[in-house]
């Protein structure tokens, strides 16, 4: 099939990208440096420069795709991740990138849509398991996702598959937010915040980008993306302790959890995120069920 893919030089990207290549897909990715053209190319796709935020610019890159996949996004550091101005630009992506990408996949007639988004808006459920029936509450840096997601059942309501992805924690060897994570540790500080108790669902990035691939076969609809054994946060930060070959880490104390700023709290939900749904849907497997023996210990900063 054509597919047409932005965010292929992402964390997640750069995984989907030749996992799709590899299944016998033609592949134009947005890259909009030379850099990342050359990047695009040498994962086995077709770079093509186009600003997303460009309603008519988007609607010319996509005709003659029959599949549409919107991994775009704009994490910010961990260090300024509590601020919610930091999420401006992801924000922007989720919500007018998304909509320009639906308008130009109708419009070619693309027949699948695939949009990424997140399982952390769901609401704190302690130690039970969350599955996609489970209330979110996308607010501060989390509504764009809503509008994401929304903007995929617009692609549905026009005949079209589409698909929403909510993953998990990522990681990688390669992502900055693992070095942040592993430069925590080292300190003695626990990075993963929150109750010691609360769930955290993690999904190592090679598992996302095949969950890439997979999606091209699952029904309309809305799927957790996350391994399969999510652990608490003190496990989390003895789990990477162990990887580091360092001494755990210590939990933030209670008062400073309490002094978090609302942004910052929405990073403290347990979340016990269930992956059955899409793994029944799609027959996907993850080829790393947890972070035990699989967490990096050298990260790229």
């Amino acid at each position: 099939m054509k597919i047409f893919l932005t965010g292929g030089t992402g964390v997640i990207g750069t995984r989907a990208l030749p996992a799709l290549v590899a299944a016998g897909h033609d592949v134009t990715a947005v890259a909009r440096s030379e850099d990342k053209a050359t990047l695009v190319r040498s994962l086995g796709g077709k770079p093509m420069a186009v600003d997303l935020f460009d309603a008519d610019a988007v609607r010319v890159a996509v005709v003659g795709a029959e599949v549409v996949i919107n991994l775009a996004t704009s994490i910010p550091s961990l260090a300024k991740a509590a601020r919610g101005s930091a999420w401006a630009t992801n924000e922007r992506l989720r919500r007018e990138a998304s909509n320009h990408l639906v308008d130009g996949a109708v419009s070619a007639g693309a027949t699948r849509y695939i949009q990424e988004s997140i399982a952390f808006p769901y609401l704190d459920h302690a130690d039970q398991w969350i599955d996609e029936d489970h209330p979110v509450d996308h607010i501060g840096p989390f509504s764009g996702a809503r509008d994401a997601e929304a903007a995929a059942a617009r692609f549905a309501e026009h005949g079209g598959a589409g698909v929403v992805l909510r993953f998990g924690q990522f990681y990688a060897p390669d992502a900055s937010h693992t070095a942040t994570f592993n430069a925590a540790v080292r300190r003695r500080i626990n990075p993963f915040v929150g109750d010691p108790a609360a769930y955290s669902s993690f999904i190592h990035a090679e598992d996302a980008g095949s969950a890439v691939v997979a999606a091209l076969r699952a029904p309309t609809g809305i799927y957790n993306v996350a391994d399969d054994e999510p652990v608490s946060r003190a496990e989390a930060g003895e789990i990477v302790a162990a990887a580091l070959g360092v001494k755990p880490p210590h939990a933030l104390p209670k008062i400073v959890r309490a002094a978090t700023p609302p942004t910052g709290k929405l990073l403290m939900r347990s979340l016990r995120v269930s992956n059955r749904r899409f793994k029944d849907a799609t027959g996907w497997q993850p080829s790393h069920s947890s972070i035990r023996g699989s967490w990096p210990a050298e990260a790229s900063s």
